[in-house]
């Protein structure tokens, strides 16, 4: 496998230093990506460079990540618009602990001398003293050449900290170490990283005289423009607490065509014919969205598990009234809860179903599903109520047995009007 092709026909090059395709033609490169611990998880806004060194992985080449427990105290200016709140020590660490977990799902860490590696830049800067760091490497790139950055020149205006100016050159000084120390040649990032990157080429050119490389990805955005990786809720992330396995299937599943066509040649690893295929079903039945439920399919097996794959299919078709009692109970308070966010919803002191209670009382008196007895006895008589996915008759009687979670029932009335009762 080519790198480099690969890359191309997915559409995950923005820019690369000449020589690059040739240096990765020539010899099993060592490259890195750098991965700041703002969050003790990432987010898919962070997919496409861990894809990067996936598919460099498989092209045979040596994947470095760098965990920034340095950098992260600094601050990285690119793409922001003020300032970033400094973080602790402690909670870098703990940002520094989740991230390594994530990132080490994606790559081989056992597989020869293309084995992936994970650093951590405070191990070479605890001990560096400031002036020791000024002098050494600060003398070797300009003031100049650093305020014409894009990431410095956005931020004129509104003002940069020197911290933050200086971020380029503790990021440079990352590549740098790493060429010496690990034969490191390549660093890859995000499009909004060109600057930082290629001051690392310059200090690498200046001070030993070598060649190094750099390759940057798009940033990914969604058809209209809009920032990729954002839900409603806020970011997209890749642990299961922030972001449940269900809702990050949804996700995937909700895009529009236009993006899921291009989606899929970046985040999953399914071949050109592969992906032809799929593109080519997709668009003569467009209402099965088959590029949307492979592409959602790959990416959930892959962030977690097979297993919560199978589970977010069976919680959306709950949703859509295919799903069973079965199946309903198999879901966890914090998937019950994602799948049925919004819909009405009303409480019920546990004492008043301690002793079985006529469902007809339960739906008007305790819950106010129904306006009238008269009502709900109809609709009930004509098979358009549901307790748990399961239809249920006048003579129906509602007790701790209905129980979801241990405190929760769903009543659906008619084919698609959804009641979560929660038992306080």
């Amino acid at each position: 496998m080519d790198f480099i092709d690969e890359l191309r026909w997915r559409g995950m090059i923005h820019n690369m230093i000449p020589g690059t395709e040739e240096q990765l033609k020539k010899e099993s490169t060592a490259g890195y990506i750098g991965f700041d611990p703002t969050a003790d998880s990432l987010h898919i806004g962070s997919l496409a460079t861990i894809m990067l060194l996936l598919h460099f992985q498989r092209a045979g080449h040596k994947p470095i990540i760098l965990i920034g427990g340095a950098t992260g105290m600094v601050g990285d200016p690119s793409g922001k618009s003020q300032e970033r709140n400094l973080l602790d020590s402690r909670t870098i660490e703990k940002n520094l602990r989740g991230q390594k977990k994530q990132l080490m799902k994606f790559l081989k860490f056992n597989s020869g001398e293309n084995a992936a590696m994970v650093v951590n830049n405070y191990d070479w800067f605890k001990d560096y003293k400031f002036l020791d760091f000024i002098r050494d490497v600060g003398k070797h790139i300009t003031v100049n050449y650093m305020m014409a950055k894009d990431s410095v020149q956005k931020r004129l205006e509104t003002g940069i900290s020197f911290t933050e100016f200086s971020y380029q050159l503790v990021q440079g000084y990352d590549f740098l170490y790493l060429y010496k120390n690990h034969n490191c040649k390549l660093q890859m990032g995000g499009s909004d990283q060109w600057g930082n990157i290629v001051t690392g080429n310059e200090l690498i050119r200046r001070m030993t005289g070598g060649e190094a490389y750099a390759l940057t990805t798009p940033l990914v955005t969604k058809a209209g423009g809009g920032k990729f990786g954002k839900s409603e809720e806020g970011n997209v992330w890749l642990d299961a607490e922030k972001t449940s396995p269900y809702q990050f299937y949804q996700f995937w599943l909700n895009t529009s065509d236009e993006d899921a066509q291009k989606y899929i040649r970046i985040f999953t690893l399914h071949s050109r014919e592969e992906i032809d295929e799929l593109v080519s079903n997709h668009s003569e039945a467009p209402h099965t969205r088959i590029l949307q439920k492979a592409l959602a399919k790959d990416i959930t097996i892959r962030v977690h598990s097979e297993e919560d794959y199978n589970a977010a299919v069976e919680a959306s078709q709950i949703l859509f009234g295919k799903g069973t009692e079965e199946m309903l109970k198999k879901l966890d308070e914090r998937t019950l809860l994602s799948v049925f966010e919004g819909v009405p919803a009303s409480e019920v002191p546990k004492k008043d179903i301690e002793q079985e209670i006529p469902l007809v009382e339960f739906l008007t008196d305790r819950t106010g599903i129904f306006s009238s007895k008269g009502e709900a006895r109809r609709m009930l008589k004509d098979h358009g109520v549901s307790v748990n996915q399961t239809k249920v008759n006048d003579q129906y009687r509602i007790s701790e047995k209905d129980l979801l979670n241990h405190k929760y029932i769903l009543i659906k009335k008619g084919k698609k009007n959804y009641f979560l009762v929660r038992i306080t």
